[in-house]
Formats: C-alpha cells, structure tokens, sequence
C-alpha cells in the first residue's frame, strides 16, 4: 500500500480515518513517495509539529519510494491527461500516482481528486 500526505497527516492527528491508516501500516508493507516527505514537513511547519519526529516515523513505517526516470516521465504524461479532467490536479500527485502505478500499490488518500482511479482507497 502506497500512502499518500493525506493518509500520513490523518495518521498523525488520530483522527477516525487515521486509525484506518494505523491498521493498513501494521498489517501491510507500506510505501511513501519521497514528494510526500516535502508535504508533510510543510504541514508540520505549519501546525508547529515537530518535523524531524514527523520524518523519522515516516521512514520507520515505510519504505520510501525515491524519483527516478520512469517515475519522472510517467508523472509528467499522467498530469498531462489528469489536467484535462481536473483543472486542480497537481504534478504532486501525479508523482504519487506514478509510483503507485510502477511499483504495483494500492494507493492510500484522502484526497478525493484520486476518487476515479482504480486502485486507490479512499479515507
């Protein structure tokens, strides 16, 4: 299972649907885009949470997906077409989208922008 920034932030302030995203990280290998790291530490930032304790539990959890060629250009021809059914689809999650797909994982979002897409569970 892939784990997108929504899924972690949810994690995070224990919420309802981040106990969904305890249960998916204790009874699954999970993943995290690297992009997500950048996100969540500019959540932290902005919450006054502590971004170094943040990161760590993330690397602890999961095993993070790093950027490479594939990745790069897969998420360059995904938001091209994503773009074109939604206005306000970010090249971030075409980067998260990409490696759920070459990796072979499940995504794991609350972000709704991802709700038409097959392979993805949605908090």
């Amino acid at each position: 299972m892939l784990l997108d920034t929504s899924a972690w932030i949810e994690f995070f302030i224990g919420s309802e649907k981040g106990k969904r995203v305890k249960e998916v990280l204790y009874k699954n290998d999970c993943y995290t885009c690297i992009v997500s790291i950048a996100e969540v530490t500019n959540w932290a930032l902005k919450e006054d949470r502590g971004v170094e304790f943040l990161v760590k539990a993330i690397k602890q959890l999961s095993n993070i997906i790093e950027l490479d060629d594939d990745i790069m250009v897969l998420a360059g021809k995904l938001n091209f077409e994503r773009k074109k059914l939604n206005k306000k689809w970010g090249m971030l999650d075409s980067f998260i989208l990409a490696s759920g797909s070459i990796y072979e994982l499940k995504i794991l979002t609350k972000d709704n922008d991802f709700n038409d897409l097959s392979d993805v569970e949605i908090l």
